[in-house]
């Protein structure tokens, strides 16, 4: 679609070319969700691709998303990092959460990590994720001060989160510690290649450590960590989440959302559990 309220196009090739980002610019990355629908507000947009950011980094210490990286570029890792990284046992989860996005082999291409989640929908499935991988996004501010938080806290609702006016994303970090976990992926839409209606991951680290999160049925991410593998304290802890809490539109009703999570947190449990 056509931007026709916007009248410039900025393209920063370092740091402190990003700036001043005002309320009526857009920052561009893959722009498959900004060029989808009007704009009406917008009048400059921000184009971040030419930066120069590597797309994946991977270390020791785990894997750096740049916020340009593709979503094909993501799914990629879970063929690639059994070759490289044996241990790292969650990379078939890359793969498996690119397909809770509902999106052509095209969006794939261009959706990009950062737009994913700044835009902070419920379905998102990189949102999902990277709350599952205990994932940190890193935030450039206007005033040169850089922050990391967990994503799970960076959402903190329906297409809300902590962004002011002016931060840019800049990547979001998969600590190697998460990426050696066991996995287990259960998903469910109303139709097979519909919008996630429930996203439920669970991990097992090597010490034993379970984590559990819950993307999609709920506005924001819920993730509980607990000692080990319990299907008692995953009850308990499921029962915590608010009722509003639950999402509402088109592709669930909140009550199915919140039994059918329920069932599907159990089933993680007996894959995962000893």
């Amino acid at each position: 679609m056509d931007l026709t309220t916007v009248e410039t196009v900025s393209t920063p090739r370092q740091r402190d070319e990003l700036w001043p980002i005002g309320a009526s610019d857009a920052v561009l990355a893959g722009g498959t969700w900004l060029f989808s629908e009007p704009q009406l507000r917008t009048r400059r947009l921000v184009d971040l691709t030419q930066l120069g950011w590597a797309p994946v980094l991977v270390d020791a210490n785990g894997i750096e998303l740049a916020a340009t990286c593709t979503v094909a570029q993501v799914s990629a890792l879970s063929a690639e990092l059994p070759l490289t990284h044996p241990d790292w046992l969650a990379a078939p989860l890359f793969h498996q959460c690119c397909t809770a996005l509902l999106a052509s082999f095209k969006v794939w291409a261009e959706a990009t990590v950062g737009g994913n989640l700044c835009l902070s929908f419920p379905a998102g499935s990189m949102i999902s994720l990277s709350s599952a991988l205990a994932g940190e996004v890193l935030v450039w501010r206007p005033d040169g001060d850089d922050y990391r938080m967990p994503v799970a806290d960076f959402v903190t609702g329906n297409s809300a989160n902590v962004l002011s006016v002016g931060d840019v994303l800049r990547s979001i970090h998969l600590p190697a510690s998460a990426l050696r976990g066991r996995t287990a992926y259960r998903k469910l839409a109303p139709s097979p290649l519909g919008r996630s209606g429930i996203v439920v991951i669970g991990r097992v680290d090597r010490d034993g450590t379970f984590v559990l999160s819950i993307t999609a049925a709920t506005v924001r991410p819920y993730v509980f960590t607990l000692a080990s593998v319990d299907v008692d304290a995953v009850r308990r802890a499921h029962a915590d989440i608010p009722d509003d809490a639950w999402t509402v539109d088109p592709h669930g009703d909140p009550d199915w959302r919140r039994a059918v999570s329920l069932v599907l947190a159990e089933q993680i449990c007996a894959e995962l559990g000893p």
